[in-house]
């Protein structure tokens, strides 16, 4: 029964473009696969990755110099990566992103026919090549899901508790709720993303146009106000479903977005440092460890601003924050270290040694500061 729901729910939720709007060629030379006709780039692969469904998809991966991220997009429901493949190439370049996107099976070149279920496949094969083939690590993606791409994107990031973050764009309740204002989950509803955006512990930014006509608006809210970690969100005045990015807001909250989740981890670092020079981060070898439950399921949205003009002095502020924020750490370890060794040796000649090691994890900072 539930393959039957299945297959007509995919009748209602997938519109690939027909025909494609690309083809794959082989390099005479090179051999290199090719998206034609757009022309070759020296810092785009085009990727045919196997699924554990069976089917074959296909994916473009663009590099960046010095990128620090890797952004894996899932497009919208009827669009392909030849449709998205200048998006691609700038926004790579705006957000100083590697990024990858790929089509879902039955999309484009890629083989097999759509469904909730090899989406969740097709996925999983792209977040597999980043890690094998392009050494990207669990803390430095950043899923980003549009349209009905929210559905793959949530249940990959339900999985993964190390994410960098998740991009929502015009994201969906679940299938049948498009259709329906439906108040409970039904066994036979797809991307059931209602339950699963609990279960994020990542950063989650969700961007919506509030004349979407398509995916209405609410969808969007309430999916943030159920995030553990939420990021201001943006809601574009007047944006409706495909054109979201055409306002300047979205790549200037979106730029802001990236900057900020690729500051957190090494702050989060560099606080372990401060505090406890011996603790040592555990890495798990199951990309797709169970999640863990939050403390904070309701914790406040980080503030951001879109304005151009107030954008250096925020940067300033920010950097600033950060700067009195690890001093306070130094300190409070010093103080820390004083009591310490007070209870146990009560030697004035221990605490002037504390203080020197004090002195010396200020200039530490000093030094961090200067680079």
């Amino acid at each position: 029964m539930g393959g039957v729901t299945s297959s007509v729910a995919a009748k209602f939720a997938f519109f690939p473009p027909n025909p494609p709007s690309y083809k794959l060629v082989s390099d005479d030379v090179t051999r290199l696969l090719l998206l034609h006709p757009f022309p070759h780039r020296e810092n785009v692969d085009v990727l045919r990755l196997p699924t554990r469904r069976g089917t074959e998809i296909v994916a473009v991966y663009v590099r960046c110099p010095m990128a620090t991220s890797t952004l894996l997009y899932s497009h919208g429901n009827a669009a392909d990566i030849g449709q998205m493949y200048e998006l691609f190439i700038e926004l790579s370049v705006h957000l100083r992103v590697n990024l990858m996107g790929y089509d879902y099976s039955g999309y484009g070149q890629s083989t097999g026919k759509p469904s909730e279920q090899n989406t969740y496949a097709d996925i999983e094969a792209a977040y597999k090549c980043l890690e094998e083939k392009y050494s990207a690590k669990q803390e430095h993606i950043i899923l980003y899901g549009q349209s009905v791409g929210s559905g793959p994107t949530l249940d990959l990031a339900s999985h993964l508790p190390r994410l960098r973050a998740v991009v929502l764009h015009s994201p969906i309740l679940s299938g049948l709720r498009v259709m329906y204002p439906v108040k409970r989950t039904y066994w036979f509803d797809i991307y059931k993303n209602i339950d699963k955006i609990p279960l994020v512990q990542c950063p989650v930014l969700i961007i919506h146009g509030t004349n979407d006509d398509v995916v209405d608006c609410s969808h969007g809210k309430q999916l943030w106000e159920l995030c553990q970690e939420k990021y201001e969100p943006l809601w574009v005045k007047g944006g409706r479903h495909c054109d979201l990015e055409l306002y300047p807001e979205y790549i200037r909250h979106l730029k802001k977005f990236v900057s900020t989740v690729e500051k957190a981890p090494s702050r989060r670092n560099d606080s372990r440092k401060s505090t406890d020079g011996m603790e040592r981060s555990r890495w798990s070898n199951d990309c797709f460890e169970a999640p863990r439950r939050s403390t904070d399921r309701r914790e406040k949205p980080r503030k951001s601003t879109d304005r151009p003009e107030k954008l250096k002095f925020h940067e300033y502020k920010l950097n600033n924050n950060d700067k009195l924020e690890k001093l306070r750490l130094s300190c409070d370890l010093v103080g820390r270290s004083r009591r310490s060794l007070e209870y146990q040796e009560k030697s004035r000649r221990s605490i002037d040694q504390q203080m020197e090691k004090a002195r010396k994890s200020v200039d530490w900072v000093d030094k961090i500061r200067a680079v």
